[in-house]
């Protein structure tokens, strides 16, 4: 089966990026250097293609329901133009995606999966939907997505809109013209950096790529692929699909029980997976079995997803779910599973790298934040 292509790729490809197989999709990896890229995000900007996520509308009456019934967030409890970062959830608990809901009107809500979940996603709601006055539309092919990240952000996107960008709060959106493009415009993203998504018809992503990267010449943007987006993710100690969250681990697993709202007002509180993930938030909170933790190591073997986490008696005790070098920390960091009783920070512990005990200290997630 052939790859599908986002709207910009052809400007991709004439800027030279390494392109790869991401989801089904053909997306640049990087463009140059990814560590270029990595650091153009956290001091200046960088703009990404992201037009392989998942575009999901649910509308009618009853829309905001139905995602209380199918989500694990409270959503219709969203105000108007305001996003969310919730999960949904499998009846067993395990996570199926995590998602943004964006409320775009009082009756309607734009559901962004990740590219690989998008149709599982689309087949949950469509399936959870029975019963509810409300449309689940896939929009996948009705929008390409832009992302400007980084400190310098505001002001490029500032040089092409007249939206009122410091009114424009952490995880919420409005409709606007962006280079005389009609436009989502949400103050969102994956880096760990101040930025926007804007959310755009394909045919107008390229004129917008275009203006962005003009726009943004004098402070330094460049285009980024999804290598440096993984990267500054890592750093920012948020999660990725596939490594730190699977349908084998719950969100209070993940250590991120507090999207799960059982205090929900809408179908008597009930909603798919209550029960599990109940059973889920004693257990964390009694004797939690592991912990999500960030590991820093002092020397250059970098842990790798997958690689074994042991004591130091050479007994496992978890395992890395993604790991990289850090260009901001400039040491290797890795995220990790592991036994509770192992995961105290400023505890050392070591990393099975190809048969040999690299130690590596145990920290509080993030590793980075950014200055307010």
């Amino acid at each position: 089966m052939s790859l599908r292509l986002t709207a910009l790729d052809a400007l991709h490809r004439s800027l030279g990026a390494t392109m790869t197989d991401f989801a089904g999709w053909d997306m640049p990896l990087r463009y140059g250097s990814e560590r270029e890229e990595h650091l153009a995000v956290r001091t200046r900007a960088g703009l990404f293609d992201l037009s392989h996520m998942g575009e999901i509308t649910v509308s009618g009456p009853q829309a905001g329901e139905l995602l209380d019934h199918a989500l694990v967030g409270f959503i219709s409890a969203l105000g108007v133009l305001r996003a969310r970062y919730t999960m949904i959830c499998r009846e067993d608990g395990g996570i199926l995606d995590d998602l943004i809901v964006y409320r775009t009107a009082e009756d309607e809500y734009l559901v962004v999966a990740n590219a690989s979940n998008a149709q599982v996603v689309l087949d949950a709601l469509t399936e959870r939907a029975a019963g509810f006055d409300a449309v689940v539309r896939d929009d996948r092919d009705a929008y390409a997505l832009l992302a400007v990240q980084g400190p310098e952000a505001n002001g490029i996107l500032a040089k092409l809109t007249d939206a009122d960008l410091p009114g424009l709060k952490y995880y919420a959106l409005l409709p606007a013209t962006v280079a005389g493009r009609e436009v989502w415009l949400a103050r969102t993203g994956y880096t760990g950096e101040d930025g926007f998504e804007v959310f755009c018809a394909p045919a107008d992503a390229a004129h917008l790529w275009t203006a962005l990267t003009e726009a943004g010449t004098a402070e330094g943007l460049v285009p980024c692929g999804l290598s440096c987006r993984d990267t500054l993710r890592l750093e920012a100690g948020m999660p990725l699909y596939g490594h730190e969250l699977s349908t084998e681990l719950t969100p209070f697993d993940a250590g991120l029980g507090r999207v799960v709202r059982f205090d929900k007002t809408t179908n008597d509180g009930a909603f798919v997976g209550r029960k599990a993930l109940e059973e889920a938030a004693a257990q964390a909170e009694l004797n939690p079995p592991r912990k999500l933790v960030g590991l820093v190591s002092e020397g250059k073997r970098v842990p790798r997803a997958e690689y074994a986490v042991v004591d130091a008696e050479g007994a496992a005790i978890g395992r890395i779910t993604s790991g990289s070098p850090s260009p901001t920390l400039g040491k290797p960091i890795a995220i990790a599973y592991l036994d509770a009783a192992h995961a105290e920070p400023g505890s050392t512990v070591a990393v099975d790298v190809r048969g040999k005990a690299e130690p590596v200290q145990v920290v509080a997630l993030p590793f980075y934040k950014r200055a307010r």
